[in-house]
């Protein structure tokens, strides 16, 4: 009796720790690819502003062709938005807004994400001249995790995780647009 009081103080005790920890670890997140892309601006930006493209390069749309989407707005500008409910346990299912769009220089998108888990994420593409007919575009991202889910940053890092998930989808982004 003694030693099981004795291992669930013990638990308590890390449990508890790590709460602590919580408090005063860092709850924002931030990644950022890039890709250099053998078509001039125009070409580029005319393509990625559209969400209904993500079909042909984003990863996680490409992972379950049988999800749910549906689409509200004009594809292309600001309020557009894209929702998506997928069984598959990495897509999940949550929306994507275009909040603002810099012709031939930025998209910011606001990503909301509902299931597997809650979250909102700032999201935006830029594109920039590389020469006389090269692009070179930069997926920028970041979120905060909530206390005590900002626990989970100690563990894992999310550059490594979902930068690598980036650098396929935008190697895919390459594929396409220099086809």
């Amino acid at each position: 009796m003694n030693i099981l009081i004795t291992v669930l103080l013990v638990i308590a005790g890390i449990i508890a720790l790590l709460l602590i920890i919580g408090l005063f670890s860092r709850k924002d997140y931030a990644i950022s690819r890039e890709v250099l892309i053998n078509k001039p601006v125009s070409v580029v930006f005319d393509y990625v502003k559209y969400l209904r493209n993500q079909e042909h390069y984003f990863k996680y749309v490409m992972m379950d062709p049988a999800m749910k989407k549906e689409f509200v707005g004009t594809d292309a500008t600001p309020g557009f938005i894209y929702h998506w409910d997928s069984q598959h346990k990495s897509v999940g299912k949550g929306s994507q807004e275009i909040k603002r769009i810099v012709d031939n220089e930025k998209i910011d998108y606001e990503v909301v994400f509902i299931k597997p888990f809650e979250g909102v994420l700032q999201s935006s593409l830029y594109t920039a001249p590389v020469g006389e007919s090269g692009t070179k575009v930069t997926w920028t991202s970041a979120s905060r995790m909530k206390y005590p889910m900002n626990l989970m940053l100690l563990f894992m890092n999310m550059e490594n995780m979902i930068g690598k998930d980036f650098d396929e989808s935008l190697q895919n982004l390459k594929k396409v647009l220099e086809k």
